[in-house]
């Protein structure tokens, strides 16, 4: 069975790395599906769900708050701001933290604010949106 390696990486450490017979994850224009010997590619990535599934069969979920991906034939790695094991997903953290940005929404004295607040609650949406699909998986 053909394999390529795979890094998830984040600001503050290495999230995942090891063996996958397939990877799939948010690309900019749509879902990306990356088997072994994929052409190689450099793209960014909107927030959402990386899925790699192991060569045993298994799989592996992390959420990601958008970034980079690069893909070569046998290696792919993913480089965000914010990767959380789907394990690590906290729903109560993700709620609070919506009801702030919608709060930030309503608040926003400029446009710049409104923004940022609107950016936040779109990260904020794909995570719950990630622990809802992980929990699904199990």
């Amino acid at each position: 069975m053909s394999t390529l390696h795979v890094d998830v990486v984040s600001a503050e450490a290495l999230i995942y790395s090891g063996e996958a017979t397939f990877v799939a994850l948010p690309g900019e224009v749509g879902e990306l599906g990356i088997y072994p010997r994929h052409t190689p590619l450099i793209t960014r990535i909107r927030p959402g769900s990386v899925r790699v599934q192991k060569p045993d069969g298994s799989e592996e979920f992390v959420f990601v708050a958008g970034g980079i991906l690069e893909v070569m034939p046998d290696h792919v790695t993913v480089l965000s701001d914010t990767a959380i094991r789907g394990e690590d997903l906290d729903e109560q953290r993700a709620n609070e933290a919506r009801s702030r940005a919608e709060e930030a929404m309503k608040n926003a004295k400029s446009d710049v604010d409104l923004a940022r607040a609107q950016s936040e609650l779109a990260v904020l949406a794909a995570e719950l949106a990630a622990l809802r699909r992980y929990r699904g998986k199990k």
